[in-house]
């Protein structure tokens, strides 16, 4: 396994040590994550996403999908079904599950809908207006420069 050294990082920024954390605990995962349920993640446009996890065998009231602390946490409980059934086979697991979806800054969830036996929720990355480029008109005259001089005098 590599690993990496993140004190460059650390050096010539402030803020990223979120980012270094992620990517350690991505790097130093031993393979023993859960792969049930399955599930996609798909790109719909440059802001907005998918994530369809398989849900065979769950109701919508089995079913709970909850953004806590920058996380998505999908879970499901199984309801305890009725008494007298006799499978000759069982292949269709129905057995608890949680995920955890780390979700990045501004991405919000808008919504999640339960469909033949898939689970979809649409997530979207909505940027404040403060944070999104702007565009800065370039004056060509001087005059507009020496107003911005006397306003800035007038204000000191």
């Amino acid at each position: 396994m590599r690993s990496f050294d993140f004190a460059p990082l650390y050096r010539s920024s402030v803020g990223f040590d979120q980012i270094a954390n992620m990517m350690d605990r991505v790097l130093t995962n031993d393979g023993a994550t859960p792969s049930y349920p399955p599930y996609n993640i798909e790109k719909l446009d440059d802001d907005a996403y998918r994530i369809s996890i398989a849900v065979a065998g769950f109701s919508d009231a089995d079913l709970s999908v909850e953004v806590r602390e920058k996380a998505l946490i999908v879970s499901a409980r199984k309801t305890e079904e009725a008494e007298g059934r006799k499978y000759l086979h069982r292949g269709i697991a129905t057995r608890a599950f949680e995920r955890r979806f780390h979700l990045a800054d501004h991405v919000h969830v808008t919504g999640a809908a339960h469909a033949d036996g898939m689970l979809h929720i649409e997530l979207e990355r909505q940027v404040p207006e403060a944070l999104k480029p702007r565009q800065i008109q370039i004056a060509s005259d001087n005059k507009a420069i020496e107003k911005d001089v006397v306003d800035a005098k007038s204000v000191n």
